[in-house]
């Protein structure tokens, strides 16, 4: 009898755990716009590199074959075949990505955020300033 009842509340422990918060809609639109500008910014930043390192290689043996090798890798069957595959398994694990980050935002809402929400959210703030002047999200 001892052992089913101690069974029965280890069940019930491990149910009650398993149970992740749900984040507020408020709270996943704010990460989901700060995560759209981030990429905005990483984007703008990759395109303005590499614009200035193909105007610095133009002309150089050393840019002729870069260019070259580009090429050869875009035509490759290999190439493309790997490039397939990630992007097969990316789209696969996209779904268990977005509940693990719904459960990480639940988590964070219910335990972290009233506590340190708020000094987070100056922290942004604060900062949002100096990114659009080093790392702008396009050209301004």
């Amino acid at each position: 009898m001892k052992l089913a009842l101690a069974l029965i509340v280890a069940l019930q422990v491990s149910v009650c755990l398993c149970d992740v918060p749900q984040p507020s809609k408020e709270l996943v639109d704010k990460y989901t716009g700060l995560k759209e500008t981030f990429l905005k910014r990483i984007v703008h930043f990759y395109e303005s590199l590499h614009e200035t390192v193909g105007t610095l290689a133009e002309g150089t043996i050393t840019g002729e074959k870069a260019k070259e090798l580009a090429e050869h890798v875009k035509s490759d069957q290999r190439a493309k075949a790997v490039s397939a595959l990630i992007a097969g398994l990316a789209e696969d694990l996209e779904p268990l990505l977005e509940k693990a980050r719904l459960g990480g935002l639940g988590l964070y809402e219910e335990y972290l955020r009233p506590h340190i929400g708020e000094q987070l959210d100056h922290f942004i703030t604060s900062v949002k300033p100096v990114l659009d002047a080093v790392l702008p999200t396009e050209d301004s």
